[in-house]
C-alpha cells in the first residue's frame, strides 16, 4: 500500500507533470490547427473528391496528400473520407486519406519531435507512406467480391450530402475578412473536437509517470527494459502489444504521445512504440464509427488490413533504424528527464506559446466580430461529433474529472 504522504507527493508530481507537457505541447497544437484550418477552408472537400477517381497511383497519391493537409482527429477524418467514397472515391484513394489525414498531419510530427525524437519524427512519416502502401497491396490481394459496393450503398443510406457545387475560388477566400473568419471557426472547432482526448490523455500520461513503475512496462513488452537487446521475437511480440495497449487507453493520437514517450523511456522497443503511436486508427471508438459508416464485414475488414500494414511497417522500420545505425536511444527523450516544474523554464517555449497564445486571441476576435456560416467543409465535423455522441459524453466527464485531478494534485504539490 502507498504511504498517504507518498500518494500526495505523487498527485502533486503527476499534476505538475501534466501541465508540463501540455505547456510544452501548446504552441505545437497551436500551430498544426491554424495550418489544418487553412487548408480546411481553402481547399475544400468538394475540391478532394473531384480529383479522386478510382484506385491508381493518382489518386492514391492525392488521397494521401489530402489526408496531409488534413485533420488529425480520427473521428472528422472518418466522416471524410466516408463522404469521399460516399461521392464517389475509391476505397483505396479513401483509405490513403484516413491513414494520412492521423499519421501524417504537421501537428503531430511537431508534438512526436517534442516529446521523444527527430527518428520517431522520420519513422512517423516515413511509415505513414509505408503504411498506405501495404495497405494498397494487402487490399489489392485480399478484397473480397462485392464489399465495395455494399459498403457503398451502406454509406450512401448514413445521410448522403448534396453536391456543394462550384467551391469558391481560395485567392478570394484568402484576400477576404469572411474567409479567415471561416478560419478562425474552424481552428476553435479543432480545439472543440481534441480538447476532451488531449486532457485526459495528457492527465493519463502524468499519472503513469508518477504512479507506474518502468517495471510494469518491462513486464508488459516482454525482454524490454535499458540496455535490454530483446529478441526478433520479442520485438515482434511488442509491435502485437502496442495496439492492444492503444486499444485499452481509447485515447487519440495527439493524447496518446506523452504516453509513447513514457513507454520508450521505460525501454520498449522503437517497433512497439511505434506500433503503439499508428493504432489510433485499430482502437474500439474508432471500429464502431466505421462499422456504422461502412457497415460490420467492411469495418472488420478495414481493422485486420490496418493492424497487419501496423505490425509489418513497425517492424520494417526498426529492422531498417537497426541496419543503418538510426535507431533512436531511450534517453534521447528530454521531456522524460525533466523535473515537473522544469519544463515551464523561459525559454523558446514560452515565447512561441505568447506567440501562438496571441494568435489564437486574434483568430478568437475575428470569430466574435462577426458570425459567419461560410464554412465550407465543416459537415465532417458535425457528422463526426454526432456519430460519437456516446463516446463524447463518456470522454467529457472524464476530462471534467482530469480537471478536477489536476486542480486537486497542484493545490497539494504547493501545499505539501
Amino acid at each position: 500500500m502507498i504511504p498517504i504522504r507518498a500518494f500526495f507527493e505523487s498527485w502533486g508530481d503527476a499534476a505538475l507533470t501534466t501541465l508540463g507537457f501540455f505547456w510544452m505541447a501548446l504552441w505545437a497544437f497551436c500551430l498544426g490547427y491554424v495550418v489544418s484550418s487553412m487548408i480546411q477552408v481553402f481547399v475544400t472537400q468538394e475540391r478532394m473528391r473531384r480529383t479522386m477517381g478510382e484506385t491508381g497511383p493518382r489518386s492514391v497519391a492525392l488521397g494521401a496528400f489530402f489526408g496531409f493537409v488534413s485533420s488529425s482527429c480520427s473521428f472528422a477524418a472518418l466522416s471524410t473520407t466516408r463522404s469521399l467514397f460516399q461521392k464517389g472515391a475509391g476505397i483505396v484513394p479513401s483509405l490513403a486519406f484516413l491513414l494520412a489525414s492521423t499519421n501524417l498531419v504537421i501537428e503531430l510530427g511537431i508534438l512526436i519531435f517534442i516529446f521523444l525524437s527527430w527518428h520517431f519524427v522520420v519513422g512517423e512519416y516515413l511509415g505513414g507512406v509505408m503504411l498506405i502502401t501495404a495497405m494498397w497491396l494487402i487490399v489489392r490481394m485480399t478484397l473480397p467480391k462485392g464489399h465495395v459496393d455494399a459498403a457503398r450503398e451502406h454509406a450512401k443510406g448514413i445521410g448522403e450530402q448534396g453536391d456543394d457545387g462550384d467551391p469558391p475560388d481560395w485567392r478570394t477566400l484568402m484576400r477576404s475578412r469572411d474567409g479567415w473568419r471561416s478560419v478562425g471557426s474552424h481552428y476553435f472547432m479543432e480545439w472543440g473536437m481534441v480538447w476532451k482526448d488531449v486532457t485526459f490523455g495528457f492527465t493519463v500520461a502524468g499519472a503513469i509517470a508518477a504512479f507506474v513503475p518502468a517495471s510494469f512496462f518491462q513486464a508488459l513488452f516482454i525482454g524490454s527494459g535499458p540496455g535490454s537487446d530483446p529478441t526478433w521475437w520479442q520485438i515482434a511480440l511488442h509491435t502485437l502489444i502496442g495496439p492492444i495497449a492503444a486499444f485499452l487507453t481509447f485515447i487519440g493520437s495527439m493524447g496518446n504521445i506523452p504516453l509513447a514517450a513514457i513507454l520508450f523511456g521505460s525501454g520498449v522497443s522503437f517497433a512497439g512504440v511505434m506500433a503503439f503511436i499508428f493504432s489510433d486508427l485499430v482502437v474500439f471508438p474508432v471500429l464502431r464509427i466505421t462499422a456504422r459508416y461502412f457497415g460490420k464485414r467492411m469495418a472488420f475488414y478495414i481493422l485486420g488490413v490496418f493492424l497487419a500494414s501496423l505490425v509489418i511497417v513497425s517492424l520494417a522500420l526498426h529492422v531498417g533504424f537497426s541496419l543503418t545505425g538510426l535507431s533512436p536511444d531511450p534517453t534521447s527523450s528530454q521531456t522524460q528527464q525533466m523535473e515537473p516544474g522544469e519544463r515551464f523554464a523561459i525559454d523558446y517555449t514560452f515565447f512561441l506559446n505568447l506567440v501562438f497564445v496571441g494568435i489564437s486571441a486574434g483568430l478568437w476576435w475575428l470569430t466574435r466580430s462577426c458570425h459567419t456560416n461560410d464554412d465550407h467543409d465543416d459537415g465532417g465535423h458535425q457528422h463526426a461529433s454526432g456519430d460519437a455522441s456516446m463516446l463524447d459524453k463518456i470522454l467529457r466527464v472524464l476530462a471534467l474529472a482530469s480537471y478536477v485531478w489536476l486542480a486537486g494534485g497542484v493545490a497539494v504539490y504547493f501545499l505539501a
